[in-house]
C-alpha cells in the first residue's frame, strides 16, 4: 500500500510536469503569448515618459490663454464671440502653422468631417434617411462663420477651414520658448440640440415659451500637439471627444438679463448680476450645512411668465483648464453649497428648470458634493474652486460643469428608474473632472481612458453613496452578456473611438470592470488603490497616453500585469473557465490503494443576487465605510424606504481564505510510510480538480468548497498557474472534511460567461426568501413608479 500510494502521487506530478514541457515544446501547442509582456506593443520610453510610467524629466506641453467676449441673441438664436488666444510653444520644435478645432461645423451639412455610414434601401413605405454627411448645394447655415483672424497689430493672417479643422499658416515660424498672439472672431447659429443633436445647443419649451442654452464646443478652440503625436487634428465626427491645451480663461457673455449663467470657473462679478437678495444668498450658501436656493423656483416661475429683453454681462474666470462651457437660461432654479475638500471649500451648485424639481433640489447638488468628496480620496484633492451640475436632458462634462438629464413627471413624481439614471449621470458627468478635465487624455483616439475610468470611478462612488444603488457597470456580471457575443462583433478596449460599433460596453463598461476585477480580485485593494493614485498624480494636469497609465499600474504595485492589459485590453477572448472533472479519494491505511472517482459537475447554476457583488459585500464588511444615505437622512425619499421595507439584505459572507494544501513530494525517503505520515494523511479527503480555459482569456480560478457539514472555505488561484498551459490546468488538494459541492467564481467577481460548467457535486437549495427576492428582481419592480409623490413621503416610515 504504501508504495502504491507514493507512486501515484509520484506519475500525477511527472504526468503533468511532462505535459508542460511537451507544450513549451510544440508551436502548435495550447501554450501561446498570454504571458509574454507588452515589449514593442507599447511606445518606447523617452525623456518625456519614462518605462515607470511618470513623466520624464523633459516632458513638455502647451498653453492657451483666452480672452473671449460673447453675444447671445435669444431672439434669432445666433452667438457672436471675438477672442484672443496666446499661444506658448513650449516644445521643442519650431511650428509653421497652428491648428483650430471648429466642433460646430459638425452641424453643416458641407462642412461636417463627412464620416459617412453604411447605408441600405428602405423597404416598404417610410420616410427616407440620408446620411447627415449628405452635401448639398444648399448650405444649411450651421457651423463657425469666420469673421477674421488677425495678429496682435491687426494685420490679417491667412487660414484655411478643413471640414471641423481650421489651420492658421503663420508668417513666420513659431519658434521654441516663443508666444503669440492672435484674435478670431465668429459667429453661429445656435442648433436646436433636441432635433439636431450634438452636446450643445438649445431646447426649447413650448409650453412656457423658453430657451435652456447648452453652450459647449462653441467657440474655436486649439488642438493638442504633443510629444507623441505632433497635431492630434482628427476631425470631429460627434463621437470621439476631445483632445484640449490646458490655459487661462476669461470670459465675458452678454445674455437677456432675466437669465442665470452656470459656467466653468467662477464669476467676478455677481454684484453687478444678481439682486441683493440673490447675492446674499450666494454668501449664505458658501458655508451652509444644507443646499441653499440662491434663485427660487418662484422667482425662475416669474421671469419665465415675463421675459425681458433688457441684457447683463457676466464675468468668468478659469485658471488651469482645458476648456470653458456655459449653461443659461432664465428658467433656472439655482442652489448652492459648500463642501470642504483637503481644508479648501469647493462650491457645489445645480442649475435646472421646473421640470426636474423634485429631484434636484433634493439630490443635484448632494450628488455632486458626494462625488467630489469620493473621487478626491482615490485620486488627488480636487484643485478647482467649482464643481456643477446643470438639468439639459442630457449627459456631458466640461470642467467644473456638467449637463445632466432627471425630469419628473408632470404631477412631481417620478420612478425609481428615474431617480437612480440622475444619480448615476450626475456622478458620472461631474466625475469626469478628474478623467479627462484633470488627467487630460486624449479621448479622440482613446475613449476607455476617460470614459472606462471614469466608469470604474463612478461605480465607486455610487457604492459609496448607497450599497443597495444598482450600478451598471463596474460589477464583473454586468458585461458578461457583451462579452458572450461573437468574436466578429466585438473590438478589443486599445480601440479607435470612430471605429467602435458597440460603444457603451465596449468604451464605458468593458474597462470599468477590468478595473474592478483588478482592484477586488487580482491585486487587491491596498496595492491597486496606491498605484491608481500615483496614475493619477503623477499625470495631473497633463496629457497621460496608455502606455503612462499601463506602466504606472506595473510600477507602482509590484505586480506584472502585462497577461492582464493583454488580455482585456488588447484582447477580445471571455472568461469561460470549466470545472471539467474532479478526482476525488481518501486515504485508506490497511493497505489499500486510494480510488479515485471521476464524477460529473453539470449541475443547475444557483440564482445570484443581482445586485449583489464582490465590492458591495466588502464595502458592507468594512467598519470604516459610512454610505452617504447612511449618514444623511434628508436623501431618503419613497423608494428609499421601499426598497428596504420589502425585506432586509440576503447578506452572503464571503470567507477571503487562501490556503496553500500542498501535494506530497516524490523522494526515496517517502518509498515508506512512516507512522507519522498515517497521523498526517488518516481520514484525509484527496480532491484532484481539472480546469479548462473554454474563454480564451486567463484569470484567477476561485473555488468555493462547500463540505458536508455545511460549512464553506474559498481558495483563489492566481491567473498565473495558466502561464505553462493556457488551456488546461488541474489543482491537487488535501482536505480535512468531506467536500459536497464544489464552485468556481462564488461571488461571480471574474465576468465568467457560462456559469452552468462552474459546478460539482450537490449544491445547497436557495432559501425561499432567496427565491422570492429573484422572482421580485426579475420582474423589474426597481425600474416602475408606484404612483406616489416620493418627495412627498421621504420622511414617512
Amino acid at each position: 500500500m504504501k508504495k502504491v500510494f507514493t507512486s501515484l502521487f509520484f506519475a500525477l506530478t511527472i504526468a503533468g510536469f511532462a505535459k508542460a514541457q511537451d507544450i513549451q515544446n510544440n508551436p502548435a501547442s495550447n501554450h501561446g503569448n498570454k504571458f509574454e509582456q507588452l515589449g514593442t506593443i507599447l511606445n518606447t520610453p523617452n525623456e518625456q515618459r519614462t518605462a515607470s510610467g511618470a513623466p520624464g524629466a523633459k516632458y513638455w506641453q502647451q498653453r492657451a490663454d483666452y480672452d473671449i467676449k460673447c453675444d447671445l441673441d435669444e431672439k434669432n438664436l445666433k452667438l457672436t464671440g471675438s477672442e484672443t488666444i496666446t499661444y506658448y510653444n513650449n516644445s521643442p520644435d519650431p511650428l509653421d502653422y497652428i491648428w483650430l478645432q471648429l466642433d460646430e461645423n459638425e452641424h453643416n451639412n458641407n462642412d461636417n468631417a463627412n464620416y459617412q455610414q453604411s447605408s441600405v434601401m428602405p423597404r416598404g413605405a417610410g420616410t427616407l434617411q440620408l446620411d447627415r454627411a449628405e452635401k448639398s448645394n444648399t448650405d444649411n447655415g450651421y457651423g463657425d462663420k469666420i469673421m477674421s483672424i488677425t495678429d496682435a497689430l491687426g494685420k490679417s493672417i491667412p487660414y484655411i477651414i478643413n471640414k471641423t479643422m481650421l489651420r492658421i499658416d503663420l508668417p513666420a515660424a513659431l519658434k521654441p520658448g516663443a508666444k503669440m498672439l492672435f484674435t478670431v472672431k465668429w459667429n453661429y447659429k445656435i442648433s436646436d440640440r433636441m432635433s439636431l443633436g450634438g452636446r450643445g445647443g438649445y431646447e426649447y419649451f413650448p409650453g412656457d415659451g423658453n430657451y435652456l442654452f447648452t453652450m459647449t464646443q462653441w467657440y474655436p478652440r486649439l488642438c493638442v500637439y504633443s510629444d507623441f503625436q505632433g497635431w492630434q487634428n482628427h476631425q470631429f465626427t460627434g463621437r470621439g471627444e476631445f483632445a484640449l491645451t490646458f490655459g487661462n480663461y476669461k470670459v465675458q457673455m452678454t445674455v437677456p438679463a432675466d437669465h442665470v449663467i452656470g459656467a466653468t470657473g467662477e464669476c467676478i462679478n455677481y454684484a453687478a448680476v444678481l439682486s441683493p437678495a440673490e447675492l446674499a444668498r450666494y454668501t449664505k450658501s458658501r458655508t451652509a450645512a444644507e443646499p441653499v436656493e440662491i434663485v427660487t423656483l418662484d422667482e425662475a416661475k416669474k421671469k419665465e411668465a415675463a421675459p425681458t429683453t433688457a441684457k447683463k454681462t457676466w464675468v468668468f474666470q478659469a485658471t488651469n483648464v482645458r476648456d470653458f462651457a456655459w449653461g443659461s437660461s432664465r428658467k433656472f432654479v439655482w442652489d448652492g453649497m459648500g463642501q470642504k475638500v483637503d481644508g479648501k471649500t469647493v462650491m457645489c451648485m445645480s442649475y435646472y428648470g421646473k421640470e426636474a424639481y423634485n429631484l434636484y433640489r433634493k439630490f443635484s447638488t448632494k450628488l455632486v458634493a458626494h462625488t467630489v468628496k469620493s473621487y478626491s480620496s482615490f485620486t488627488f484633492p480636487f484643485p478647482y474652486p467649482v464643481a456643477q451640475s446643470v438639468e439639459a436632458a442630457n449627459g456631458m462634462e466640461y470642467p467644473m460643469i456638467c449637463f445632466n438629464y432627471g425630469r419628473t413627471e408632470k404631477d412631481g413624481t417620478y420612478s425609481e428608474s428615474t431617480k437612480n439614471g440622475m444619480i448615476g449621470v450626475i456622478i458620472h458627468e461631474v466625475g469626469h473632472n478628474f478623467f479627462p478635465m484633470i488627467v487630460n487624455s486624449d479621448e479622440r483616439q482613446w475613449t476607455w481612458m476617460d470614459e472606462g475610468l471614469n466608469s470604474f470611478m463612478e461605480y465607486l462612488t455610487e457604492e459609496l453613496w448607497d450599497n443597495k444603488f444598482p450600478s451598471k457597470k463596474g460589477a464583473a456580471y454586468t458585461i458578461v452578456d457583451y462579452m458572450k457575443l461573437p468574436k466578429n462583433e466585438l473590438e478589443p478596449i486599445m480601440s479607435n473611438s470612430e471605429n467602435i460599433v458597440r460603444f457603451g460596453p465596449n468604451a464605458y463598461t468593458k474597462p470599468a470592470t477590468a478595473l474592478n476585477i483588478l482592484r477586488e480580485t487580482i491585486m487587491g485593494r491596498q496595492l491597486f488603490d496606491y498605484a491608481f493614485k500615483q496614475y493619477a498624480r503623477r499625470w495631473e494636469f497633463k496629457h497621460p497616453t496608455p502606455a503612462d497609465f499601463f506602466r504606472t499600474m506595473g510600477d507602482a504595485s509590484g505586480e506584472n500585469l502585462d497577461w492582464f492589459w493583454r488580455g482585456w485590453f488588447y484582447g477580445t477572448d471571455a472568461v469561460d473557465i470549466s470545472l471539467d472533472s474532479v478526482k476525488v479519494a481518501k486515504a485508506d491505511l490497511d493497505g489499500k490503494a486510494p480510488q479515485f472517482n471521476r464524477r460529473a459537475n453539470k449541475v443547475d447554476a444557483p440564482a445570484v443576487n443581482a445586485f449583489d457583488d464582490i465590492s458591495k459585500i466588502r464595502n458592507r464588511e468594512d467598519k470604516n465605510i459610512k454610505f452617504y444615505v447612511d449618514k444623511d437622512t434628508s436623501v431618503h425619499d419613497f423608494y428609499y424606504k421601499y426598497d428596504r421595507g420589502l425585506a432586509a439584505v440576503d447578506t452572503m459572507k464571503f470567507n477571503n481564505m487562501t490556503k496553500e494544501l500542498a501535494t506530497p513530494q516524490h523522494s526515496a525517503a517517502a518509498e515508506a510510510m512512516t507512522d507519522e505520515d498515517k497521523t498526517k494523511y488518516a481520514g484525509k479527503y484527496f480532491y484532484q480538480l481539472n480546469f479548462s480555459n473554454k474563454g480564451g482569456l486567463v484569470m484567477p480560478i476561485i473555488v468555493e468548497f462547500t463540505y458536508a457539514d455545511g460549512t464553506r472555505q474559498v481558495d483563489r488561484i492566481p491567473a498565473q498557474i495558466w502561464r505553462l498551459n493556457e488551456k488546461h490546468v488541474s489543482k491537487f488538494y488535501i482536505q480535512d472534511k468531506e467536500v459536497a459541492s464544489i464552485k468556481l467564481d462564488p461571488m461571480r467577481e471574474t465576468a465568467d460567461i457560462d456559469e452552468t460548467n462552474n459546478y460539482w457535486g450537490k449544491l445547497p437549495e436557495p432559501s425561499k426568501f432567496q427565491v422570492f427576492k429573484q422572482k421580485i428582481n426579475a420582474a423589474g419592480v426597481r425600474g416602475q413608479s408606484v404612483g406616489v409623490n416620493p418627495m412627498q413621503v421621504s420622511g414617512s416610515k
